[in-house]
């Protein structure tokens, strides 16, 4: 029998489970493991074999093909008898509890360090991911159930990168000390991903679940962020007139409304996602054509005018950041689409925007080259460096992938796959500016 009579001969076997269009999609994935095994070495037959084995158990096949899609699937819940029965915890009160906790471990710390904004408070800035973001992989340690083992494998890259920036013996004014405050963040809050993924991460479709919640985290957080600054802007003009020490009462309500909103938003995330789903699309929508407008003229016009004297720093900076927030879009429109719907308009307009930015990081990889040529090396150099080329692999894999899905030549889970299987390269770069290049630089 070959392949494809055994894969109608399954598909046959488990359509009383599943209907057509999710059975489709759980076809594909059937069929890019059989593909991936034998590439590896596999008969047609063995493959077929050893991917029926690890999509599971036929009766637990829809349970957990929804699990595994959550992002597409966020209200069809499956429930057992004893589920209807029983409705599911909203989850607030834990919420709230590991928010009071990140708040008041930052108060205490910003007390002990002294923290007024200066250099003096420096080691307050560079431990604040430490302090905030493993009260939210603990929530969902706690709201995932998670055993001993999978906690304490979550919580160890908090305390490893503790000891590690607490004990480097950074200089004043050090690079890499400030290198170490922009890329910890990035590598706490991958550190989520195991948390928030029940304990796991190989399923690329976790993965995209836990970009789809970095996005819809994000979102929360800047209309909680919002809404904050205008009660505090009321509060200050309410009690201006009684003599009340305003800027003292801000100090201690701001950060702790700051810190606990990181919390909160996590939970909204869980609890509220109907509302995101039909926001995400919306955004997508409105800002990939603006992005790609932009991207595309920029382009153009340094590839025609090159960048000249004006290549600095804070142009690299700013070349940076738009390549991230346009990564983080393409993330975001792939958490958001239907796997299964066929390329569009806004799939082409897109791709755009990914050839735009991977044409512009060329040509900043390119004076960076020139400039550290000329320059030397230095810890920043060498931190922008690693950046634009982890960039530059993403986008050029996106680009190509993108390009095959859009003519027709390949598959929407191909793209997604790529972007789910690069994610850790990001985490493994940020693991490495906090770690080895402070003593590489000899932490100056």
């Amino acid at each position: 029998m070959d392949l494809e009579a055994q894969i109608a001969e399954w598909r046959a076997f488990v359509s009383q489970d599943l209907g057509s269009h999710d059975l489709d999609e759980l076809e594909a994935h059937l069929r890019d493991q059989v593909e991936d095994l034998t590439e590896s070495g596999l008969t047609d037959e063995e493959a077929f074999l050893v991917a029926v084995k690890r999509m599971g158990a036929v009766d637990q096949i829809s349970r957990e093909f929804a699990r595994e899609h959550s992002g597409r699937l966020w209200h069809q819940l499956l429930r057992t008898d004893s589920d209807d029965r029983q409705p599911a915890e909203s989850g607030w009160v834990l919420a709230v509890l590991f928010a009071v906790a990140a708040a008041a471990a930052v108060q205490v710390a910003r007390v002990v360090s002294g923290f007024s904004g200066g250099d003096e408070g420096l080691w307050f800035v560079r431990n604040l991911a430490l302090l905030v973001l493993p009260f939210l992989a603990g929530f969902f340690i706690r709201r995932r159930r998670l055993g001993l083992p999978h906690t304490l494998a979550a919580l160890s890259p908090y305390a490893v990168a503790a000891l590690v920036v607490n004990l480097y013996p950074f200089a004043p004014d050090s690079s890499t000390e400030l290198l170490v405050i922009a890329h910890l963040p990035v590598l706490a809050w991958f550190a989520i991903a195991f948390p928030y993924m029940g304990g796991t991460l190989r399923s690329h479709e976790r993965r995209m679940d836990f970009v789809r919640f970095s996005g819809e985290w994000f979102i929360y957080y800047v209309l909680i962020a919002l809404g904050g600054a205008v009660l505090m802007a009321l509060t200050v003009l309410i009690l201006e007139p009684t003599g009340v020490d305003i800027e003292q009462v801000a100090v201690w309500v701001a950060p702790s409304g700051a810190v606990g909103a990181v919390v909160m938003a996590g939970w909204l995330v869980e609890s509220k996602q109907r509302v995101i789903e039909n926001m995400a699309p919306v955004l997508t929508m409105i800002f990939t054509p603006l992005f790609a407008i932009m991207l595309a003229t920029a382009a153009v016009v340094y590839a025609a005018t090159g960048f000249g004297g004006a290549f600095n720093r804070e142009l690299l900076g700013v070349f940076d950041a738009l390549m991230v927030v346009v990564l983080g879009l393409v993330l975001y429109g792939i958490s958001a689409r239907d796997p299964l719907a066929p390329a569009g308009w806004m799939d082409r307009i897109q791709l755009v925007a990914v050839v735009s930015a991977l044409a512009l990081d060329l040509v900043v990889l390119g004076a960076m080259i020139a400039r550290i040529g000329e320059l030397g090396f230095t810890a920043n150099r060498v931190a922008a460096l690693g950046l634009n080329v982890v960039l530059l692999v993403s986008l050029a894999g996106t680009a190509w992938l993108s390009a095959r899905f859009v003519a027709g030549k390949g598959t929407f889970h191909r793209l997604e796959r790529w972007q789910t299987a690069y994610l850790p390269v990001f985490a493994a770069w940020a693991a490495t500016v906090v770690v080895v290049l402070p003593p590489i630089f000899g932490f100056n």
